[in-house]
């Protein structure tokens, strides 16, 4: 019999903090919540005062059972889930279950599973804190009120299976409303001229800049004529030489949402994949003679807040490892956002010596990469900053001024282990000038005018809508990938080329709720609701308040919808062509994957088929059949014969309708971090990236 019960969530954690704990503690764990509000019903009383019915989750009885058993036979109990709003919510559902006091001393919380933190954390135990269990609460009454309210009434007005929520209904209406952007978009000319100059033997590049000192943009070719009539022979004078220090920062350590982008922008890992890779170096990895070890702090926060231990930790390496001079001299300040709840640490290394490839054969593939991201990330967050010696210089000729710049790494400080990455961003590099002085002249060796069109604003990769959506205080650190998650499910949204594009269906259900649900819709209204959920844990005001205050309006807007919802009939798109098994017309359909034909004659006939996209390049393996785009189980694009499985040719580069000039063999396009490569499959003829 073990003197004391420790439970947390999952076996994973139960493993390790067991062997930190010793014999006199038994770990078992309650696989998440044990209790939730039923699926078959509201379970909301709505009547009286919005009172949850609480109910055992399905397939969890045997599970409380065994924790029943043990908790009779412990002298104490210690609850230990999660450090944040939903961990506390089990812990209480959990006391209840259990017959646990929630006022005594039965809650135990750390921000990482290694044997110091665990230990500390049962020195000092707490009660269980009713307000973050509240304020958990609220969220899940609020999500069931607009979620089994607005639900059941687009299955009765549009079709069986859809959903609407909070959160993922803002998601959703920024993608759209970036779509509409981009269809009423109107591209403006401008235009760029570009030259190349000559300092003796050193070459060089410049951009126009303008006329007479002053700045000047081209809009249009007799603007480009304009400025090259006004220059006389190819001598340009250097009229000013500006050389500045400039000093580069780290980028602070990780949040969740930013280790959700950076993850997308640097491992192409989806925002889901991210946060379950993280919950398993956080929960504990088999390190061989050293046991199971938590590798990583607790990976929902929104704050950059580090330990002293930890920093302290970080500069001894640094110290060790690059020198002295690597070492921040002070510590940065974020200033904090008004919606940042500050409850843990950033997700950092639990052992700054714990060196990536020290692990590597105990991770898996993509839990080192992320393990490394996440190292580097915080080692570079605690070193000094960059230093780059910039210049500028501008060339003048007849009054036309080009400017160059340059830029050296002087010092690379914390650029020696991490570089955060952007989407727009561009990476830095030495771009060296020759060593000008005012006056010198330079020759004008080439110029080159191009013509551009201004370009409509991106729509959204899973990287840019978590960062908007942090930005405009819409959910929190655990919401984000759910709801991403949720929206695609739906076939409310699809991807094209990473990128989120709305399906019609999408467009309905927003259009449909934006009728008649504003305030779903309004996204200042979604983050007030956020801030009311963080007063309701900061104990400043009763949950049902919040309820009741939203429930109000929420209510008419539900009686109104119910009279007045028209039924949206979703025809099928006919696809031109008939089934092979019964000779009527093909059908386009909407599915969990997309659009996919069908037969109309269904359910008599079942016959389907995906939908076959050409891209106009005939196979190069059989020269008979023509390459089509297909996807793979994961949903990642290839290019492939259509004779298939007679003719094998695939690959994941797609192929272009022109033969190498070198070899004539293949010529494929190669997606680069910045643009796209047309290279040979056979040779090592290469274009030019184009952007």
């Amino acid at each position: 019999m073990s003197d004391f019960l420790v439970i947390v969530e999952s076996p994973a954690k139960a493993k390790t903090i067991e062997r930190y704990l010793g014999k006199k503690y038994k770990v078992k764990a309650s696989m998440g919540h044990v209790r939730d509000l039923p699926k078959s019903q509201m379970g909301v009383d709505v009547e009286h005062h919005f009172e949850p019915k609480y109910i055992t989750i399905r397939g969890k009885g045997p599970v409380l059972k065994e924790l029943k058993t043990a908790a009779k036979k412990a002298k104490k109990v210690y609850l230990a889930a999660d450090p944040d709003r939903e961990g506390e919510a089990i812990a209480w559902h959990l006391a209840h279950s259990l017959g646990v006091d929630i006022n005594s001393d039965c809650r135990v919380v750390f921000n990482e599973i290694t044997k110091d933190a665990i230990k500390e954390s049962f020195k000092s135990p707490r009660p269980i804190n009713t307000d973050l269990v509240d304020a958990q609460q609220a969220r899940r009454i609020l999500d069931r009120l607009v979620g089994y309210n607005i639900s059941p009434l687009l299955w009765k007005k549009v079709k069986k299976g859809l959903s609407a929520g909070r959160v993922q209904s803002v998601a959703l209406k920024l993608i759209i409303d970036r779509e509409k952007e981009i269809q009423v978009f109107e591209p403006e000319e401008y235009w760029t001229i570009g030259a190349e100059f000559m300092k003796g033997k050193a070459a060089f590049e410049a951009s126009f800049y303008g006329l007479d000192g002053e700045k000047v943009e081209l809009k249009a070719e007799k603007d480009v004529e304009m400025v090259l009539n006004r220059v006389k022979g190819n001598e340009f004078t250097v009229a000013s030489v500006t050389k500045k220090e400039r000093k580069r920062h780290a980028a602070l350590p990780f949040i969740t949402s930013s280790l959700q982008q950076e993850a997308a922008r640097k491992l192409n890992f989806r925002a889901k994949k991210t946060m379950m890779l993280a919950q398993q170096l956080y929960e504990g990895i088999d390190l061989g003679k050293e046991g199971t070890v938590g590798l990583i702090t607790y990976m929902r926060t929104d704050s950059t807040r580090i330990s002293d231990i930890a920093r302290t930790e970080a500069k001894t390496y640094i110290e060790a490892e690059y020198g002295k001079e690597y070492l921040q001299t002070e510590a940065r300040k974020e200033k904090k956002k008004g919606n940042t709840q500050d409850a843990h640490e950033a997700i950092r290394p639990t052992g700054i010596m714990r060196e990536p490839n020290s692990l590597k054969e105990y991770l898996g593939r993509d839990q080192f990469r992320l393990y490394k991201l996440i190292w580097e990330r915080f080692i570079a967050s605690q070193m000094a900053p960059a230093v780059m010696d910039t210049m500028s210089v501008d060339l003048e000729n007849s009054g036309v001024l080009f400017r160059a710049t340059g830029s050296k790494i002087k010092f690379p400080g914390f650029m020696k282990v991490y570089v955060e990455s952007s989407d727009d961003q561009v990476e830095e590099k030495d771009k060296m000038l020759p060593d000008l002085h005012e006056g010198d002249k330079a020759l004008k060796k080439d110029i080159e005018p191009k013509q551009h069109f201004t370009q409509p604003l991106p729509r959204y990769t899973e990287a840019r809508l978590v960062r908007t959506l942090e930005e405009l205080g819409i959910g929190r650190p655990s919401t984000y990938a759910p709801t991403l998650d949720t929206i695609q499910k739906r076939g409310y949204v699809s991807l094209d080329n990473k990128r989120f594009v709305p399906t019609e269906l999408g467009e309905i259900v927003h259009t449909l709720i934006l009728e008649f649900f504003p305030d779903i819709l309004d996204v200042a209204f979604t983050a007030k609701m956020e801030q009311d959920l963080d007063d309701i844990e900061d104990g400043k005001v009763a949950w049902v308040r919040v309820i009741e205050g939203f429930y109000n309006d929420f209510e008419k807007h539900l009686e109104k919808a119910e009279q007045e919802m028209q039924h949206v009939e979703i025809k099928d798109e006919p696809a031109g062509e008939d089934c092979e098994q019964c000779g009527n017309p093909m059908v386009f359909k909407m599915g969990r994957y997309g659009k996919f034909m069908a037969c109309s004659n269904f359910p008599d006939c079942r016959n389907t088929k995906a939908i076959v996209k050409e891209i106009g390049v005939k196979c190069p393996k059989c020269s008979e059949g023509n390459i089509i785009e297909r996807k793979s189980k994961k949903r990642r694009i290839f290019y492939g014969c259509d004779r298939f499985p007679e003719c094998d040719f695939l690959s994941w580069d797609k192929p272009i309708a022109r033969s190498c000039p070198k070899c004539d063999h293949l010529l494929v396009e190669k997606k680069l971090k910045k643009g796209i490569q047309v290279s040979c499959t056979e040779c090592d003829y290469k274009e030019a990236p184009q952007s």
